[in-house]
């Protein structure tokens, strides 16, 4: 078992050693060896241009505050929907996780033209608020469905207890289930991040403006305009990659205390 563990290990992070090596290979070295060599020297231009070349820092904020604010935002609305569906007596429940469900579950391209019209008609195409509210709804429909089955499983003695002591819903919500149920939401809070952070497609359609266009997008365009070499690909792929993995390995602790308190629950 761990040698097989071992071997996917391998596999997975093969690509990525491939990328790294390449990132720091000058264009004469790339051209002279092949892409499993080793450099003969560090060559950081290539990262350097790729950087300068899109403005990176800027893409690095717009994807930082857009897959923040939607983790936060996804979070807390996926809390507010679970708990009036997981604890709170809403009549069709089954339903109306059956209608999360299958929102989360459309494909995106199926989305693309209502959302696109909508943000027309609302005045905020090409904004970052945008793309925020769309993928905000799209994360929470499955936080919401995830959280109402964790929640319906929740003690009511707890919360009649609290009843007894004189807090309301709001105060039970807050005071007690949250605190609970945070490493189940810190899981959710990680992956949503993540999850937004990788988002191609969709901020491909509204973030036209050089200013507000994500890290993915900002690769995507610049390769397809075909401006960049092998050695320049692979810096901009290596810069696209290292934020969210540093992002996992920060929180890694959190994630696997979050998964380790659910299985043990």
């Amino acid at each position: 078992m761990l040698t097989a563990l071992v071997v996917l290990a391998v596999v997975m992070l093969f690509p990525f050693v491939i990328v790294t090596l390449n990132a720091f290979k000058s264009p004469a070295d790339y051209s002279a060896g092949s892409p499993l060599s080793l450099p003969a020297h560090l060559y950081v231009q290539g990262i350097v241009d790729f950087w300068n070349r899109v403005d990176f820092g800027q893409k690095l904020w717009n994807s930082f505050l857009i897959s923040g604010s939607v983790a936060v935002a996804a979070v807390v609305l996926s809390v507010l929907n679970a708990y009036a569906l997981g604890i709170g007596k809403v009549r069709g429940r089954l339903w109306v996780l059956v209608v999360f469900l299958v929102g989360n579950t459309l494909p995106q391209e199926a989305l693309a033209y209502p959302l696109y019209y909508l943000s027309k008609q609302a005045g905020l195409y090409d904004t970052k608020l945008s793309v925020i509210l769309i993928f905000t709804v799209i994360q929470a429909a499955f936080g919401t469905y995830l959280l109402s089955s964790v929640l319906g499983q929740f003690p009511h003695e707890i919360l009649e207890a609290a009843a007894l002591d004189g807090a309301g819903k709001w105060r039970a919500l807050w005071r007690i289930v949250v605190p609970i149920s945070r490493p189940t939401l810190s899981v959710l809070l990680i992956f949503f991040f993540i999850w937004t952070w990788n988002e191609f497609f969709l901020p491909l359609i509204f973030l036209i403006s050089n200013d507000n266009q994500t890290v993915p997008v900002a690769i995507g365009v610049l390769q397809g305009e075909k401006m960049m070499d092998a050695t320049m690909s692979s810096a901009s792929a290596l810069l696209g990659i290292v934020p969210a993995v540093a992002f996992f390995l920060i929180f890694q602790r959190t994630l696997t205390r979050g998964v380790t308190v659910g299985a043990v629950k």
